[in-house]
Formats: structure tokens, sequence, C-alpha cells
């Protein structure tokens, strides 16, 4: 089950990004990234009440909050080196850092993935980067420096901590905690790009089909925040964080239902490999 759980929170952070993608295309992203989680409190608000849970642990708070600003920043991170172009570069650095730290914590952490399961997990992180690379378009000057490569592996690690945060906030809270490790998450990054937005008030703010695809990419990247706590309650993190950072290929694939993109071969190796991983990870 918590295979399935960590798969589907991939799946759906895969559509919120693809949501949020397409609003940052006509606004700045620091402000689709602040409002989308502003839009996402009161279906938190529904999830937290239909749940039952005793009070939280400190601990288990802390975690959430800490996960909540790290994956702000990666955010960020990830959408400034998107708009400087070498999209080739930028996506498979960050999808490939942010699933293969958390496998490197969970091992050294004394996770007992062996076997036919952690050669899905290497199917995995293959697929995620061969999933990631995209076409340059027509025309367009792709410059690779090592400010991109650094902001790309920067957003990796952000998403990184983010998995492990949230990992340790299950931790230590345990199911008794229910869902108040993700309102701290969300409140903290709320509080840290409203803060950054403080500093940089001449941002674009998202209108008419922007402000629609933030309200769709908020409720669905909250959601998937809370698979992804439910699967890291019953699943070893080396596992799960790898199968939740599948979320490429959901984006990838909408990518060419709704923009009508072409998928090059190598995306469909990629897509191949999730397929695997997936089968692999349940053994």
């Amino acid at each position: 089950m918590f295979a399935a759980l960590a798969a589907l929170s991939g799946l759906v952070w895969g559509v919120g990004d693809f949501a949020g993608g397409k609003a940052a295309q006509r606004a700045g992203a620091m402000p689709v990234a602040w409002l989308s989680k502003l839009l996402s409190l009161p279906l938190l608000a529904v999830y937290v009440a239909l749940t039952s849970s005793t009070s939280p642990s400190p601990a288990s708070l802390g975690w959430g909050a800490l996960g909540g600003a790290a994956g702000i920043f990666g955010m960020i991170l990830f959408y400034r080196a998107l708009s400087a172009g070498a999209m080739t570069v930028v996506a498979p650095v960050t999808g490939v850092t942010s699933a293969a730290i958390p496998v490197g914590v969970g091992l050294a952490s004394g996770d007992q993935t062996t076997g036919v399961r952690l050669v899905g997990v290497v199917c995995a992180l293959l697929a995620i980067a061969l999933v990631s690379l995209s076409r340059p378009h027509p025309g367009e000057v792709t410059v690779v420096t090592a400010r991109l490569v650094m902001m790309a592996v920067g957003s990796g690690v952000s998403f990184a901590m983010f998995f492990v945060f949230l990992a340790q906030a299950s931790d230590a809270g345990g199911s008794q905690a229910g869902l108040w490790p993700i309102a701290a998450s969300q409140l903290s990054a709320l509080t840290v790009a409203g803060l950054l937005l403080l500093l940089r008030r001449n941002q674009r703010w998202p209108r008419g089909a922007a402000l629609r695809w933030t309200g769709v990419a908020g409720p669905l990247d909250m959601t998937a925040n809370v698979l992804y706590l439910l699967a890291s309650r019953h699943g070893e993190l080396s596992v799960v964080a790898p199968l939740a950072a599948l979320y490429p290929v959901t984006t990838v694939v909408l990518a060419l239902l709704v923009d009508r993109e072409r998928m090059r071969p190598v995306q469909v190796l990629g897509l191949g490999l999730a397929v695997v991983a997936l089968i692999l990870v349940n053994r």
C-alpha cells in the first residue's frame, strides 16, 4: 500500500507541477508559488478535520515546518533555473538529485532495501532522468553555465530535504499526528514565500488563466504532500522518495496531451523504466 500511495503522490505532484508551470508562463514564479499555497488552505482544513488525530508532537510539527521551507525554496530555484533555459540539463539534474539523496539517507539510516526492490529504485532514478529530457525550442540558444547547474542542484537538494524532513515528521509523530505536519509545512512555506515577496515587490501576479492554473496547482500539490506523508509512515524512505519523485512522468504525459508536444524516444524509454520500477518495488 505504501508504494501505491508514493506512486500516487508522484502522479498528483506531476499534474500540480504542470498546472503550476502553465501559471508561471503567464505570471511570476514566486507569486504563483505563494498564492497556490494560500489557495490550498481550505482543502487542507477539510483534510485535517476529516482525519482523527491526537495533539501532534512538537517534533512532528517542527520537521513539517522545515520541510515546507525547504520545498518552497526548491520550487523558486527550480522555476528560476528553468526560466534561464537549458531545461534538458535543469530538469534531469533536479529530478535525480531530489530522488537520489533520500535514497542515500534512507540506506544510511538502516533501510533494508535490497535485491529486486533496490533494482526498482535504480530504475526509478534512471526513469526520472530520461523522462525529464526535453527538446530545445527551434532557434533557442542553450547556454549551460556553472551558476545554472548549481541552481538545478540546489533545487534538487531542497526537494530532497523536503522528502527527508516529511519522513522525519512521520517518524516523530506517527499516525497520532494526523495531517498536522502537512499544515505546519504549508504555513511555513507561506511564511517564507511571503517574506521573499516583501523583499521583491515588483512581481507579476497571476490573473485570468494564470490564476485558474494556480488554483489547480495549489490543492494538487498539497494533496500530493498528504499522500507522501501517509506513504512515508509505512514505507522506507529509500523506496518511497524515488517513487514520489516520478512526478516528471505525469508532467510529460500532460504536455503530450494538452500542449501537443512530441515525446522523444529517450522519454519513451524513461516511461518504460518507470513502469518497471513500480513493478519491482512492489515485489
